[in-house]
């Protein structure tokens, strides 16, 4: 199977000493899979997975190079030789697939906290950073050669280990990043001022690893583009850095990326709001300008999209990161002629980049496997169940899937007439659109394992009794609730009035943020581009606060102001009543403890839902097991429905 259509994504290619098979790299990205600093067996089976899926090379999540580069909990510490062990569980995994594998090493620099460590923060000038809000130590030219080293210890580490290859993370969160960076190097002596001295810890530190690995092993430099910041790193510069690394003859490859992990962390795991391919100008520029091979980056979801993008000759490589996140057999899939069954990632980063704000392990909202690949399901029973599965929403499409899968004969019912319960209600924001992926993906699934899909068919619990299953699904999903304060009035309305067409706000409309995520915003942007005056109302210290978690807060606040919507927070809606044909709400603003009056037309109101648990009241006595999955149980978001519908159908 030579991958049909795609002349160059299934091309071998030489990095240095090493070949690989294909042009898909599966690039570093945090997993917090580490224990006490050292590499787990999920780390191992993790990038096993990705391997057997027919990724061409693996880079790993990056490693500390020294003991003062603690910013968050669950890092590798590679300056340990205690990782030894965990790195040769991973290459092990890895290589028994046939797939390289190269271990990113970092010092994060200035872009990190003393919380963990208890010692100063280290960086090439004292300038504090936007996130972590503490002044680094300025280090000195003794400690300069100290970080250099430790660059050279954790490269012989992984050597020992079994990596193939090295890559230096010199982009987005890097103290080396910060010594080219003019925003960041204040220096006056060897290692500030001009290009050439400030990359000049980057070309000891290439010397240093290249001496630690020999030869037989490949030696990349990850380069930030463009940081996006005032004063910052621009493509130029990064071009004129790349010709001075590609001139010490020690360097295999250049890996690219945009942005600075903190004040334009939005623009490095761009969410769907980003197009495809936003970043692919970096690698086309240092393409131009080196011999050696060079990756692309930047939301390339799709095998299409990573063809086209070596086609004209933007990079070499591409890195597909949350494509294989959602989807471990990505590559094997395109490369069998069967692109089409890919999970494609929503951009969502839900459950990858949120999760990992929230010092959580990597998860995707799509792929309930991801991150557990080391947790063995259980064995299907001695004989396939026939299941009946109420609701066709992300819970219930997972469950109606994976129990196909799991040998079951399965039934699906949804009373609409389309599949996607309220996934498909947020996708109709234009905005959201990609998001109705995880509908698609998941019903193609079901399509393809034998499912019986039934639209437009409402599933009585009198039907349900007479099909004598074994095991019946709830996914019912949830119903709108009125808040205690509406009052019954007319124009107070819940969002799923509007998106399913039985409101239509116009003038001005008050939008209440009781959510804290898309809810609101994205129905203040509709409201907006439908000629609304929008008013958009939280408790909370922040509209749509938990945006911040996903990287959509920076780009929804711009297109906010863009569109004239107002925001308002630390307000909580006391009452409504309705005088002279507008609405009266009276509004408690919690920092005065002041309560006042906002007049509109309309409220429309992102607020808890309630479970749609009719079928569940009704069947608790029937003569056969019942199951509850997302919304039906408890309303929450779409992971968790993902989730709840894949041990729904694990444990039939």
């Amino acid at each position: 199977m030579s991958g049909g259509r795609y002349k160059y994504l299934f091309s071998p290619l030489r990095v240095g000493p090493v070949v690989v098979r294909n042009r898909v790299v599966f690039s570093a990205h945090l997993t917090n899979y580490a224990q006490d600093g050292l590499p787990s067996e999920q780390h191992a089976e993790y990038y096993a997975a990705r391997a057997a899926g027919g990724a061409g090379l693996i880079i790993t999540e990056e490693h500390s190079t020294h003991v003062t580069d603690w910013p968050y909990e669950k890092l590798i510490h590679g300056f340990h030789r205690s990782v030894i062990p965990g790195y040769r569980r991973i290459t092990d995994a890895v290589h028994a697939h046939g797939t390289p594998i190269f271990a990113q090493l970092n010092h994060n620099g200035g872009q990190a906290s003393s919380m963990y460590s208890r010692l100063p923060v280290w960086a090439p000038s004292p300038v504090p950073d936007p996130m972590f809000r503490e002044v680094p130590k300025g280090i000195d030219v003794h400690e300069i050669a100290e970080v250099v080293a430790g660059y050279g210890t954790v490269a012989g580490h992984c050597a020992e280990g079994g990596f193939d290859g090295i890559e230096l993370q010199c982009s987005h969160s890097s103290i080396v990043r910060g010594f080219l960076s003019p925003a960041t190097n204040k220096r006056t002596d060897a290692y500030g001022g001009s290009l050439e001295n400030r990359a000049r810890i980057l070309l000891e530190i290439i010397g240093a690893v290249r001496e630690a690995i020999g030869p037989r092993r490949a030696l990349g430099v990850r380069l930030c583009g463009d940081e996006l910041i005032e004063g910052g790193t621009t493509i130029d510069e990064a071009v004129e850095v790349a010709k001075l690394v590609e001139a010490t003859g020690k360097v295999d490859y250049i890996n690219t990326s945009i942005g600075v992990a903190t004040s334009t962390l939005f623009m490095i795991e761009a969410s769907m709001a980003i197009p495809p391919g936003y970043a692919l100008f970096i690698s086309n520029a240092i393409r131009e300008a080196v011999r050696i091979p060079v990756i692309g980056v930047g939301r390339i979801k799709d095998p299409v999209q990573a063809e086209r993008a070596l086609a004209e000759g933007h990079a070499d490589l591409i890195g597909v990161v949350r494509g294989q996140i959602a989807d471990a057999d990505f590559v094997a899939k395109a490369r069998a002629g069967h692109a089409t069954e890919i999970r494609t990632c929503l951009s969502c980063n839900q459950e990858c980049v949120g999760r990992m704000g929230l010092n959580r392990w990597l998860g995707c909202i799509e792929n309930p496997r991801t991150g557990k690949e080391s947790v063995p399901l259980p064995m299907p029973g001695p004989r396939p169940k026939r299941v009946l599965v109420v609701g066709g929403g992300p819970a219930g499409l997972q469950a109606a899937s994976t129990a196909a899968q799991r040998g079951h004969h399965v039934t699906l019912f949804e009373r609409g007439e389309h599949t996607g319960g309220q996934v498909a209600l947020a996708a109709s924001i234009p905005s959201r659109a990609e998001f109705l992926d995880v509908v698609r993906n998941l019903l193609a699934e079901c399509q393809r394992y034998g499912v019986d899909v039934k639209t437009g068919a409402e599933a009585t619990a009198e039907l349900l009794r007479s099909e004598s299953p074994d095991a019946v699904v709830l996914a019912t999903g949830a119903k709108p609730q009125a808040p205690y304060w509406a009052g019954g009035l007319e124009r107070v309305v819940d969002v799923r009035d509007v998106l399913e067409g039985r409101a239509t706000p116009s003038g001005e409309v008050f939008v209440l943020d009781d959510l804290g995520f898309h809810q609101a915003t994205s129905i203040a942007e509709l409201l907006a581009d439908r000629g609304c005056q929008v008013r958009l109302s939280t408790s909370g210290m922040v509209v749509g606060q938990d945006l911040g978690i996903t990287l959509d807060m920076e780009t929804f606040n711009v297109r906010a102001h863009a569109k004239g919507i107002r925001q308002h927070t630390d307000e909580v809606v006391l009452g409504a009543s309705e005088e002279d044909g507008k609405i009266v709400l009276q509004v408690l603003t919690h920092t005065t403890g002041v309560t006042g009056e906002v007049r509109c037309d309309w409220v429309v109101c992102a607020t808890h839902q309630a479970p749609e648990d009719a079928l569940w009241q009704e069947l608790k006595d029937a003569p056969f097991d019942v199951y509850r999955a997302g919304d039906c149980l408890t309303p929450r978001r779409a992971h968790s429905a993902v989730i709840e519908g894949h041990r729904a159908g694990v444990a039939l």
